[in-house]
Formats: structure tokens, C-alpha cells, sequence
């Protein structure tokens, strides 16, 4: 058993949100194009919250896909028992949008190596830019979020549990157990 700390409360999860949806406002300006994929599941949550700052503030429609990565997983043979499948529903298309795939935390980078594979597969877009709540370190494969609420270093052992009301039933935390 760890102890865990907080690492952001509602508000600074709110905040974070915010700076991620002006980040792809300021780096696109015309919006029109831009497109949310979120990753199952706690992706899919804080995709749906940038979706309406993004559409608040510029007053565009925005459209949302969701995606589960868990057949293209490189470890899916070594993880013992299958995952619960969850639901990839992108239903425009994708080809020369700007998607913004959005995910809970940024680790190895194995998780957004198989969203990449898994995301082609709907067709091509003209750009993909990462965003995350969390960026914890420690990446085994070159990828880098673009657009990001907290990044910290942790060790390979240790968690970063974000837990949103939607998922979870708590309030909104991002926490932190080392081991």
C-alpha cells in the first residue's frame, strides 16, 4: 500500500483543460478542421471537456471520436487475461483533419504508439498532435505531448491515477503513489 498525494484537485484539472484547448486555438486559429479523438477511457472524458472549451470560445462545432487501442497493444499476449473491450466509434472522416488525440497520461508511450496504428486505420489526417493531462516521464519510444496540464518525473514503479467524476464517481484528482 502507498500514500498517495495529490497532484491536482478539480480546479487545477479544469485549469490544465483550459491551457490545452487555448493551446490548439492559438497554434490553428481556424479551428474548423480540428477534430478530438480520446482514448478509452478516462481519454475519452477530458477529450469531451476540451471539446467544450474548444467549441465555447470559437463558437464551432467540434467533432469527437473515441478509440480503443486494445488490439494493437504490444503486450496484449504477455498481460495474462484479455482487457474489456470498450467502444472506437469515429464516425467522419478523418482524412485532412487536424485531430487532437487526447489521453489521461503520458508514460512509455506505448499506449499512444497503438492509438497512432490504430487511428491510421480510419484513414489519414493531415496533421495529429498529442495532448494529455498528465505527462509523468520515463518514455521508451521518442513521443512528446504537444499539448499538456502537468509534467513531472516519477520512477517506473510508481502511479499517477487520474480519477474523474465521470469514470470514477469522486471528484475530479490526479494523484501520485510511489512505491
Amino acid at each position: 500500500m502507498c500514500e498517495e498525494k495529490v497532484l491536482m484537485d478539480a480546479k487545477q484539472i479544469e485549469e490544465a483543460i483550459n491551457t490545452i484547448g487555448n493551446g490548439i486555438i492559438k497554434e490553428f486559429g481556424d479551428i474548423s478542421d480540428v477534430a478530438l479523438v480520446g482514448i478509452q477511457t478516462r481519454g475519452v472524458e477530458i477529450a469531451k471537456r476540451i471539446k467544450k472549451h474548444l467549441e465555447t470560445n470559437s463558437g464551432n462545432e467540434i467533432k469527437m471520436g473515441t478509440l480503443d487501442i486494445t488490439f494493437y497493444r504490444d503486450d496484449l499476449a504477455t498481460r495474462g487475461m484479455l482487457p474489456a473491450i470498450k467502444e472506437t466509434a469515429i464516425t467522419f472522416n478523418i482524412t485532412k483533419k487536424i485531430i487532437i488525440l487526447v489521453d489521461d497520461v503520458l508514460f512509455t508511450g506505448r499506449t499512444i504508439k497503438a492509438a497512432l496504428e490504430t487511428l491510421m486505420s480510419f484513414g489519414r489526417p493531415q496533421i495529429i498532435r498529442l495532448a494529455v493531462l498528465v505527462d509523468r516521464g520515463n518514455r521508451e519510444l521518442p513521443i512528446q505531448p504537444d499539448y499538456c496540464g502537468l509534467k513531472i518525473q516519477t520512477k517506473i514503479g510508481d502511479k499517477v491515477k487520474v480519477r474523474l467524476k465521470e469514470t470514477d464517481g469522486i471528484n475530479d484528482t490526479v494523484v501520485y503513489c510511489t512505491e
